[in-house]
């Protein structure tokens, strides 16, 4: 199951715009002629999502979302359209969900005498490693 929208985001059906389409691939007679799949289109900048929000689903790399901020969801998972939508309801919700709390900054730290230590007998010992590889050198 997809992670809940947190309690201050509701998706709005107004700002959800949905279009039955043929689904892809085998299925004998039944593909050509039910429009059983569904392309879900969410338009973010003119949703009622909070600005931060909104930046952070445009800020992702998904392939998914337009240059114009329109997340487009196609899914054909499912035999009947009603499924299919519930479908792509879920993962716009998981993917609204992914964003809807600011990553916690990352507190910059330095490396402990012990750690540095550590990282450094690794190196002298690999180094030790590969110098056992050279070719002997001739002393005569």
């Amino acid at each position: 199951m997809t992670a809940p929208l947190p309690a201050h985001l509701e998706l709005f059906e107004a700002d959800i715009a949905w279009t039955a389409i043929r689904s892809q691939g085998p299925g004998g007679q039944n593909v050509n002629k039910v429009a059983s799949a569904v392309h879900l289109r969410f338009d973010v900048p003119a949703s009622r999502l909070p600005q931060d929000v909104q930046q952070r689903l445009l800020a992702l790399g998904d392939s998914r979302i337009t240059d114009q901020g329109v997340v487009v969801i196609k899914a054909q998972k499912y035999r009947t359209q009603e499924q299919n939508l519930w479908d792509a309801l879920q993962r716009l919700n998981a993917l609204v969900a992914s964003v809807a709390t600011e990553p916690r900054r990352r507190k910059a730290t330095r490396p402990t005498r012990a750690s540095q230590q550590r990282r450094l007998q690794g190196k002298n010992l690999r180094s030790g490693i590969k110098a056992t590889r050279k070719r002997p050198v001739d002393l005569g």
